[in-house]
């Protein structure tokens, strides 16, 4: 026997027809929400000023990560490159950094500020 299972969105702020589901989080919380395409485009437009101040940790939903760099060390917004340059800076300048894996905060402030 064939099933077919139609899912209908509704918009959580209005009530009507919702176009998409969007994800985002804050303070740690994820969030999910069914929007039309104008009620997505009120968000967008709301978070934008915040979206080009703020410093991008990637997807995976682990926002945890921001949490620790104030007495850890993740590198929130780091890509290869920047790792790589930060760990020759280090090594060049006498501190001891293992080759792979999370780079001190310490380092990575200290090498900003050169």
């Amino acid at each position: 026997m064939a099933r077919k299972v139609i899912t209908v969105l509704t918009d959580d702020l209005d009530g009507g027809k919702a176009d998409r589901t969007l994800e985002f989080s804050l303070d740690g919380v994820a969030y999910t929400i069914d929007v039309s395409d104008e009620n997505a485009g009120v968000l967008r437009k709301a978070l934008d000023p915040f979206i080009n101040a703020g410093r991008r940790l990637g997807r995976g939903g682990d926002t945890s990560r921001a949490v620790r760099r104030a007495g850890g060390s993740a590198t929130p917004g780091m890509n290869r490159e920047q790792n790589r340059a930060i760990r020759e800076w280090a090594v060049d300048n006498g501190y001891k950094i293992s080759e792979r894996g999370r780079i001190p905060v310490e380092v990575v402030e200290a090498y900003k500020s050169r």
